[in-house]
């Protein structure tokens, strides 16, 4: 009868487990040194080893001859445990087994000593699927079960056990095995079972599977069924994915909006009989990746990929902004969704989907609204590079007698916070700042994308951003920033908060030069003659093209 290729291949004794060293290790020493403990958790994503790692553990446990803490695999003991004919060791799935009366049964049957073996062995698997009554009945016997009983429970949803079930085991953490350990145990056995792979299937089928053991090798027997060598080409189509270049030229299609080419890439996976919840499922896993390469520094270290597939996912990058990558993705994943739910019609899903993906005028969900925002201050920073004067808000006519309350900021450490005029200009305690007289009209410009600067600097302190939302900025003539502020208290708020350092450093990365604390100026104005920056007057600004004095 022939045997499953991952059943013929599962390691027999804690040296042949793989990318769990720091399981093993322990394991071995604790049955070398003859102290094995009386309950232990193995958690972890699927085919990882745990219920492997049990097994042995269990033979390891008993065997008669013990190798440096592993199993000999031929004494009595080995064997009967191997065959399946030990009653001592027993394995159950909670899964079918998850009553009360079955928790009572193991309850009452801990006392009796093991009839043929040194311990008596029991493997839980899929133990968070006891019911909770289940798990009050197993609690005692966890505790403090009789010197030759030894629980090992496995689970791949650790969160769903109680506290209590977790604080009584000694805890693995089972990891997902590395591609390149996958890669290279998947070629240990082509090789011994005469299997012709290619190195780069190898990988494919590595990356495939995620980190589970068992779904590799599974993955491999599928592809070796086809009585040929196993390649890229053979793993893409025995899983029905069009592979990663064909992936990257349907996102090149997406950002040149090319819908010939989109449709083409849609049909010919329905042609190919490939599965839409796959073929969606590479799109996805190629927009994280993208996302990676945009946000991170070190990409590679966060991308199981080639150094060319890096370089060719890197170019792609280039063409999206992380708004819109992120839209992409919130498309994708709706459509993912829904193909679930409708499995009849998932190529008019994806086909539709993409379609809203080529035009960002199409995709009227938040995250593609913030897209389109996230280009618009682009251009609108953008053309503030390119043209360094802005157009004039407005021209402010005389200003009634008395002086301006606008503050340089204090050039020395040593000096005062803010200067004093002559006493003849400072008048009341209010007015006691350095002033400006306006004995003549001035001519002020908008200072665009102030809010964004409220926003930076209220993450860095709640505070002084309260204070700011109230405050009109504008640029005089000579290109200085002036803050007109709702009263000398606001005023006074935003000195002593730090807000110099903090306002020269957001506006000077908003107008893309450098900007110097004592370069801000302020002056305490009216509410009549103030009126609050807000994000939508940079887009309405920014959508008419105001860019600067030289618009009409």
């Amino acid at each position: 009868m022939h045997q499953a290729l991952y059943r013929k291949w599962r390691p027999r004794i804690f040296d042949d487990v793989c990318g769990q060293e720091h399981v093993t290790s322990v394991l071995r020493h604790e049955v070398a040194e003859g102290t094995p403990n009386h309950a232990y958790l193995f958690c972890g994503s699927r085919g990882t080893g745990k219920t492997t790692c049990a097994k042995i553990l269990a033979k390891a446990v008993n065997c008669e001859h013990p190798e440096n803490g592993n199993p000999c695999g031929v004494c009595a003991a080995c064997r009967a445990i191997e065959n399946g004919s030990a009653t001592d060791v027993l394995e159950m799935d909670a899964a079918s087994n998850n009553g009360v009366e079955n928790i009572r049964d193991i309850r009452d049957e801990v006392v009796y000593t093991p009839s043929s073996l040194t311990y008596r062995v029991y493997i839980v698997d899929e133990v968070h699927m006891l019911s909770q009554s289940a798990f009050n009945a197993l609690l005692k016997t966890l505790e403090e079960p009789p010197a030759h009983v030894i629980f090992i429970l496995a689970t791949t949803e650790l969160q769903k056990l109680p506290a209590t079930i977790v604080s009584r085991c000694q805890r693995f953490d089972f990891r997902r095995i590395a591609t390149p350990v996958l890669a290279a145990r998947l070629a240990y056995i082509a090789k011994q079972e005469e299997i012709d792979l290619l190195p780069e299937a190898a990988d494919r089928i590595a990356r495939m599977a995620q980190g589970g053991m068992r779904d590799a090798i599974s993955l491999l027997e599928l592809c070796a069924g086809t009585r040929r060598t196993v390649d890229v080409e053979t793993v893409n189509e025995m899983m029905g994915s069009g592979g990663r270049e064909d992936m990257l030229a349907l996102v090149t299609a997406v950002a040149d909006a090319d819908y010939d080419r989109v449709f083409g890439a849609v049909n010919e996976a329905v042609n190919a009989a490939r599965d839409l919840a796959v073929f969606w499922q590479d799109l996805l896993a190629v927009y994280r990746d993208l996302l990676v390469v945009k946000t991170t520094e070190n990409a590679a270290r966060y991308l199981d990929l080639t150094d060319a597939e890096t370089a060719a996912l890197a170019a792609v990058a280039e063409r999206f902004d992380k708004g819109r990558l992120l839209a992409h993705c919130h498309l994708i994943e709706e459509a993912f969704f829904a193909m679930q739910k409708a499995n009849a019609v998932r190529r008019m899903v994806a086909e539709l989907t993409l379609l809203r993906m080529c035009d960002p005028a199409l995709d009227t969900s938040t995250e593609g609204l913030l897209a389109r925002i996230e280009r618009l201050e682009d251009g609108s920073a953008a053309g503030a590079a390119e043209k360094p004067k802005v157009k004039p808000l407005a021209a402010v006519g005389p200003r009634p007698a008395g002086p301006v309350k606008a503050a340089p900021a204090p050039q020395a450490a040593t000096e005062k916070p803010v200067e004093t005029a002559p006493k003849a200009a400072q008048g009341d305690e209010k007015t006691r700042r350095t002033a400006t007289p306006a004995e003549g009209g001035r001519v002020l410009h908008r200072l665009r994308g102030f809010a964004n600067c409220v926003e930076r600097i209220g993450r860095d302190n709640p505070l002084l951003g309260a204070w700011l939302r109230e405050v009109r900025a504008c640029l005089t003539e000579q290109g200085r920033p002036l803050l007109q502020m709702p009263s000398d208290f606001a005023l006074t708020m935003v000195e002593q908060n730090d807000g110099r350092r903090l306002l020269a450093r957001a506006i000077g990365a908003e107008l893309q030069r450098e900007v110097r604390e004592q370069d801000i100026l302020f002056e305490v104005t009216t509410e009549k003659d103030r009126q609050t920056d807000v994000l939508l007057d940079d887009l309405i600004e920014a959508a008419g093209g105001r860019n600067g004095p030289e618009d009409p």
